[in-house]
This record gives C-alpha cells, structure tokens and sequence, in this order.
C-alpha cells in the first residue's frame, strides 16, 4: 500500500524530505524503506500533539472516511442542521482540489477550513496541524474531519483523531467492507448511507453489508442513515451525543482516546512492533495536557 505507492509524501511533510529537510539524507541502499518509516513516524508524533490539542480545548475529533461520493458532506449538512444549538461544530474539509465542500459547510453557518492535498489521496497529521492554525477551537464541541474520498489509505494514517467513522453507502454495492477489509477494522462506526435508494437497488442488502463487517471480527456499531426527502440520521446523532459526553468524561480523569487501531495498515506501512502497544478497543490512554 502507501509503502510502496509513495502516498505518505503530501504536502503537510513534503519538508521533511526535500532539500535539507530532516529526513532527506539516509543510507544508502535503504532510502525509500527509511524515508517512508520516518515520515510514518513523524507523523504518528504530531497526530499526538494534535490529539492533546483537542483535548485542551474540550474538543472531540471525528474524522470521517469513506470512498468519493458516499455522502460525507450531506451528512454533515444533516447534521450541523439537526445539532444546531446543542452542540458547537466545526469542520476540516480535505480534498485534492476546489473549496467546494467547505462553502458548503460555511453556508450552513459552521467554520470549516478546506484542505487542497494536490495529489496526496489522504490526509495526514501535518495537514491536519496546519488547519488547525485557522480555527478557534475554544468555542467548539465537536470538530468533524472530511477525509480525502479513498477506501484505502486514510484508515493507516492518524490525524489526533479520536474516534473513525467509515460511511458505506448503497449504490457502492454491500460487499465493499470484504474487498477493503483495513478502512472498515479502522472504524469506530460504520453508517449505511443513502438508504433511500435501497428500493431502487434491490441488489443491494443492509444484512449481508452488516455480516461482511462482522466477518472482519469486529463488533462496531452498524447504522441506517438517510439524508434525503425524509430524513433519517437519529442513529447517527444519538452515536455522537454520547460520544461527546464520553469525552468529556475522560478529560476530567485526565484521560484521551485513540480511534479503533487496524492491524493490517500497521504492518503494511511498516509499524507492526507498533500496533496495539498499550492501547485497547476502547482506546483510553493518560497523558499530560499541553498547549499547541
């Protein structure tokens, strides 16, 4: 995967290997291997530092992945709408190029910032960073992270995140959660989108989509949601209310969470002695708060 396709260069770390950058000069014969480990572990230290952000300021992160077109910004949309005057959101928009999903955001009264990856198919914790210089995380609650659309590379990387939502959605066909097992171990919820076409495409079932998740071992949360025409996202809302509150519980014993960890893309992006250290489903973990 990103080991060998060359995806961990993006424009948030691209620094760190050109010129005199810190990563840009390695033994010879294994400069790929190393360049990419490094800047996997570069990343992995400023995912951290995001992560004690938020948690300074009381934020919960969510970072939403799915492939292109599931309908990540209509959810959102839905949402910011259905949370209005109950929780505070703002939103981190990634794409490879255009503002369109932000002025969608910003049209519904919501910060959001977009990011313009060029040919980077994920975000990453730089990016991430560097957003967050153009927000005011003081007076949010919630602050949803649109990943770039990719079923593949988005789930190995950790942007200070605390939890992973994967969206599904009906006309991508209900077998997507076998084909690409690693975007689906990394969710923390799985939503079902676009269910309002489930009677146009009967070739479409909710329960074999649900039993190829539960084949991959893992018992998360698996919802029905729809944006359109009579709109259905109480699954959804109920989900982040009480995620909200579980943050802000942890903080008060001085702890954080991490989202659902995924084996496979650990070993693939060649941090197996990594996956798993000290960190359960749940994903709590202690730590010290810091500024940004």
């Amino acid at each position: 995967m990103c080991e060998t396709c060359g995806c961990n260069i993006t424009p948030g770390n691209e620094h760190l290997v050109r010129a005199d950058g810190k990563h840009a000069h390695t033994e010879d014969g294994r400069a790929a291997v190393t360049v990419l480990q490094s800047l996997l572990a570069e990343n992995d230290h400023q995912a951290e530092h995001n992560r004690e952000h938020f948690d300074h300021h009381g934020v919960l992160a969510i970072n939403l992945m799915s492939s292109p077109g599931a309908g990540k910004t209509s959810l959102l949309e839905a949402t910011i709408e259905a949370l209005a005057g109950e929780l505070r959101i703002a939103v981190i928009e990634g794409d490879l190029e255009t503002e369109n999903d932000a002025e969608r955001i910003r049209a519904k009264g919501v910060p959001a910032v977009q990011i313009a990856t060029g040919s980077a198919c994920h975000l990453d914790a730089h990016m991430v960073h560097d957003a967050l210089h153009r927000l005011d995380l003081d007076p949010i609650d919630l602050l949803f992270v649109e990943n770039v659309g990719n079923l593949v590379c988005p789930a190995s990387f950790d942007l200070g995140q605390h939890r992973n939502v994967t969206l599904l959605s009906v006309p991508e066909g209900d077998d997507k959660p076998a084909k690409y097992p690693v975007m689906f171990r990394a969710a923390d919820l799985v939503l079902l989108t676009k269910c309002d076409l489930l009677p146009y495409l009967t070739e479409f079932s909710p329960e074999r989509a649900e039993h190829h998740l539960r084949h991959l071992a893992t018992r998360v949360p698996f919802a029905a949601v729809t944006t359109r025409g009579a709109a259905d996202i109480g699954p959804w809302l109920d989900w982040l209310r009480a995620e909200v509150q579980a943050q802000r519980e942890r903080l008060t014993r001085g702890q954080s969470a991490r989202p659902a960890v995924q084996h496979d893309g650990a070993v693939l992006h060649g941090l197996k002695e990594r996956a798993g250290q000290g960190h359960s489903h749940d994903g709590d973990h202690h730590h010290h708060h810091r500024h940004d």
